[in-house]
């Protein structure tokens, strides 16, 4: 096996100093892979989100050293950040943030664009893309004319612009009704396992644990607990049990 992806080693996240620190991710250690798909669970205020941007290189640890792909991400400078961001991580939040004069193909268009993909190339990949998140009869649909979950899609489509071997989602179907929101996690977890990504979920939603290949609970700033899907099931089996 090679190397770890994503590796922290006793990461921490202080905001303020001295009386008024906030210590909002505290000591996390963890080893990530491709072929994927990781929930991390919690309370509202347990830091799951501060966790995903430390691990989206949105923020810097406070204490400890966070690795991506074997690149120190803690000794990087502000220029060298965002390109390793952008080579290896694709981005998919609960709002959409989609450009509502832009139809669907046109806005994962841009993504490519910033990319340096231009032109017919850029089209081709965009329909393409919309077409693997099951939206090739919407490609030429304004935001306003989609559902949450055709919104949400496009969304993922335009994260998958860069082919990033990560994908980091927070919250992805917290605007969405149950129905669309497991569909979308199906999706998320069919990224990882035909495509081999690592895909990592921010989630409140307890109906989605079955189809994850691990869970992580986040409790006060720290993982509390880490269950695989099969002791997942047992769980559940002996609770059924009952």
């Amino acid at each position: 096996m090679g190397a770890p992806w994503l590796v922290l080693d006793r990461v921490s996240k202080v905001y303020g100093d001295g009386t008024s620190a906030v210590v909002a991710v505290r000591e996390v250690s963890l080893q990530l892979s491709g072929g994927r798909f990781v929930l991390l669970m919690g309370p509202s205020g347990s830091g799951k989100t501060t966790l995903l941007l430390l691990m989206g290189c949105l923020l810097k640890p406070t204490r400890g050293r966070l690795f991506l792909f074997e690149h120190d991400v803690s000794a990087l400078d502000e220029r060298t950040l965002p390109l390793l961001r952008r080579r290896y991580i694709g981005f998919v939040f609960q709002t959409f943030n989609l450009f509502p004069a832009l139809t669907a193909v046109e806005n994962v268009e841009l993504a490519l664009n910033l990319k340096g993909i231009n032109g017919s190339d850029a089209r081709r990949r965009a329909a393409a893309l919309l077409a693997r998140v099951g939206l090739e009869g919407r490609l030429h649909f304004l935001p306003r004319d989609l559902s949450g979950g055709e919104k949400q899609r496009v969304a993922l489509a335009r994260a998958l612009a860069g082919d990033p071997p990560i994908i980091l989602a927070d919250e992805p179907t917290g605007m969405l009704d149950s129905r669309t929101g497991r569909q979308i996690v199906e999706l998320l977890a069919d990224l990882a396992r035909t495509e081999g990504r690592l895909v990592f979920m921010v989630t409140h939603d307890q109906r989605v644990r079955d189809l994850a290949d691990e869970v992580l609970f986040m409790e006060d700033g720290s993982i509390i607990a880490r269950k695989s899907a099969d002791e997942l099931r047992e769980v559940v089996s002996h609770g059924e049990g009952k």
